[in-house]
């Protein structure tokens, strides 16, 4: 907040600090050119060509990061798949309350309206019919194409066994590029586990999925 310049006797002086105050003040109201300094930290203004605020800050203009970018999915039945050793993507239900990240077609892939960071946390409760070990794989995959140093593991080893595997990550995506899950299990007695409610205990979806814009 701005504060206006006290009057002093010297006429002169005072006008002098009201015409900067109101240069000052008026820029922050106003949209961002070619002509906009960042020189003085915290001046904000709104960005016409990117569609969002910006704010000074050491110099340059940062993006201020709009409410449009979270999404919230999830699994709601049993997953299994059809062969061992063969690469599935997994389908999700998106929460009505999303912003910015939706279904696209196909619907297992998840479609970003704005490029930016974005942190994606991932879970899966996997289950196994077998006594046998039973290996599970996950990675991301964006565009269609597999996301190096992402993929995880793991594995059950006895019957009727439950686990809950999950990760957080940081995804760099541009405007319209789309996220897919991809999952492989090395034997069909393995599968992603969704529980219905029991009272008092909530049901329990078989995969959920969390993404939040962190800036452009």
């Amino acid at each position: 907040m701005r504060i206006v310049p006290p009057y002093t006797p010297d006429i002169q002086a005072w006008a002098e600090n009201i015409r900067r105050f109101l240069g000052k003040a008026l820029n922050q109201l106003d949209a961002k050119d070619q002509y906009s300094s960042a020189a003085e930290d915290g001046v904000i203004l709104y960005d016409r060509q990117n569609g969002y605020p910006v704010v000074s800050k050491n110099g340059v203009w940062r993006q201020i990061v709009l409410e449009d970018g979270h999404g919230d999915f999830y699994i709601t039945t049993d997953v299994t798949a059809a062969s061992a050793n063969t690469e599935y993507q997994l389908t999700y239900t998106a929460e009505a309350s999303n912003s910015g990240i939706t279904l696209g077609s196909p619907a297992s892939r998840i479609v970003f309206a704005e490029a930016g960071q974005y942190v994606i946390a991932f879970s899966a409760q996997i289950s196994s019919t077998s006594g046998s070990t039973v290996h599970f794989y996950f990675w991301p995959s964006v565009n269609g194409t597999d996301i190096n140093n992402s993929a995880m593991t793991t594995a059950l080893h006895q019957n009727n066994a439950t686990l809950v595997a999950a990760r957080t990550q940081v995804f760099t995506v541009a405007a319209n590029d789309y996220l897919e899950v991809n999952w492989m299990v090395d034997s069909t007695d393995g599968f992603l586990n969704a529980t219905a409610a029991s009272a008092p205990v909530p049901n329990i979806p078989a995969s959920t999925l969390s993404i939040t814009r962190l800036h452009g």
